[in-house]
């Protein structure tokens, strides 16, 4: 079942698109750090809406990605599952290889560790802000293996149909009792099943593969 009882629809306004929250490569789209409330309250079934934020000018309001979560896992589970050692980062690979989001894990002690990331410093140590950001909130990940990603040829979207004006905040429609949100996700499907699980462009910010963001400054470097 495509929209499963009791799902929500969660939107959001992405600021950066590296490729990296969301992570939408090797046939999985991923959203391991960044947003931890969406990522704390959403659930297997429910659908994750990302819309370019202001800075994003070309991409404003439009439509980013669209997934549905099909499977949560901790960062632990994360780490270790075989599935997504392909999402580890190397900062010596190729441009997706850096922009790895499977970046958090546990040492011996139970002490969060950071991989030298697009979330750690240009040097290479943790960014403890970053961390604290990721990881405070909840250590959830959010996998789907049915969504589409547009990156820098965003799709419009009625937004207003769902109420979605505050751009800067997540919008959070229980779709049983929203037939626009309903309506909404059907159309981005109906148009666009065939570019299903596929990387449809390049992330707006893939040029900037190599800086690395700064969540408490706003900086990328």
């Amino acid at each position: 079942m495509l929209i499963k009882p009791n799902s929500h629809l969660y939107t959001y306004a992405i600021t950066r698109d590296f490729g990296f929250a969301p992570n939408p490569f090797y046939g999985v789209c991923s959203l391991a750090t960044c947003k931890p409330d969406i990522r704390k309250s959403a659930k297997e079934g429910d659908w994750i809406l990302g819309v370019g934020g202001s800075y994003l000018k070309s991409a404003y309001r439009k439509c980013i990605y669209l997934m549905q979560v099909s499977e949560t896992l901790t960062y632990q589970d994360y780490w270790t599952d075989p599935r997504f050692s392909i999402k580890k980062p190397a900062r010596n690979g190729s441009h997706v290889q850096l922009l790895g989001d499977n970046i958090y894990h546990l040492d011996d002690d139970g002490k969060w560790i950071q991989e030298d990331s697009h979330h750690s410093y240009p040097d290479g140590t943790p960014n403890m802000g970053n961390l604290k950001r990721d990881t405070g909130k909840t250590d959830k990940v959010l996998i789907s293996d049915f969504f589409i990603y547009f990156g820098s040829e965003p799709i419009d979207v009625d937004l207003h149909s769902i109420n979605h004006k505050r751009v800067r905040n997540y919008t959070k429609k229980k779709i049983d009792n929203s037939p626009e949100a309903k309506k909404l996700i059907l159309e981005i499907i109906g148009k666009n099943i065939k570019k299903r699980n596929m990387v449809v462009a390049d992330p707006i910010n893939f040029s900037d593969f190599h800086k690395r963001a700064n969540q408490e400054t706003g900086k990328v470097e």
